[in-house]
């Protein structure tokens, strides 16, 4: 018998878009060297590994380079392929232990919420080759201590960026945001994300950069509620409520694939 694995897209309500995750469901804890060669084989953005543990579950996440601290968007495809399989009881919610402590998630009708951490960026000289890399004006750029985020000037620079991927990966940061107001009134900001050192040019719809989004913008924009778009080619929507520490994400997802590992 070998060990369910699903493939969901986070952050859409529709298949093939947002942003796609493995989901593996393990009945023990695994050899890292094993989930670091699974998330190679899948290579897709990250690929998390679930094993009952307590009340909750262990969750550990896997690009097809190396292991992350934080990720968003597998997290929800976690909660919802645990709420799907039967792992969990559809009303009740769930715990998560991960490197970045005791994360939640409950539904909320068709979307999900998560219960993450907040990273309030602090502005900082750019280090260099950053600007060059990314090839387009910059108002600010902050760090939050894993990742830079850039400030620019509109949706469309944001749009407009196609970055020196080898450069930004000599960088040690796990990677980049880019991000702006966004044009219209459908979003309040828009952002894009690269980390070519952790193995992933650009994310299509990257959960944690999120927790850096939201102190950034709060002040901002004097609002504590959010709805962001990332704007990269498959896109994605992502309610955001910062409530003091925590950052409240929301999304919703939809399984594409389902399967068993025999390796």
């Amino acid at each position: 018998m070998g060990i369910q694995i699903l493939q969901v897209d986070a952050f859409t309500d529709r298949p093939f878009r947002g942003n796609p995750a493995a989901v593996c469901l393990l009945d023990e804890p695994a050899d890292p060297i094993w989930m670091q060669q699974v998330a190679a084989e899948m290579n897709l953005s990250e690929t998390a590994f679930l094993c009952r543990e307590n009340e909750g579950y262990r969750l550990r996440w896997f690009t097809p380079a190396v292991e992350v601290d934080l990720c968003g968007h597998a997290t929800l495809a976690s909660a919802h392929t645990l709420w799907e399989v039967g792992g969990v009881s559809s009303n009740n919610p769930i715990e998560f232990y991960t490197r970045s402590g005791v994360l939640g998630a409950i539904r909320q009708g068709e979307w999900i919420e998560l219960n993450f951490p907040a990273k309030p960026p602090k502005e900082t000289t750019p280090p260099d080759g950053l600007l060059e890399a990314l090839g387009v004006p910059v108002e600010s750029v902050s760090y939050d201590g894993a990742d830079y985020l850039v400030e620019v000037a509109s949706e469309s620079v944001v749009r407009q960026v196609r970055p020196d991927f080898v450069q930004l990966a000599t960088l040690p940061v796990r990677g980049i945001i880019v991000t702006s107001l966004a044009e219209g009134d459908e979003y309040d900001f828009v952002s894009r994300f690269f980390a070519p050192a952790a193995g992933i040019n650009e994310d299509p719809v990257t959960g944690s950069a999120h927790c850096a989004l939201a102190p950034f913008w709060q002040p901002r924009l004097h609002r504590d509620n959010f709805l962001a778009y990332q704007a990269s080619a498959r896109g994605g929507a992502v309610r955001v409520q910062l409530k003091g520490d925590r950052v409240f994400l929301g999304g919703q997802a939809v399984t594409v694939m389902r399967g068993e590992l025999m390796g």
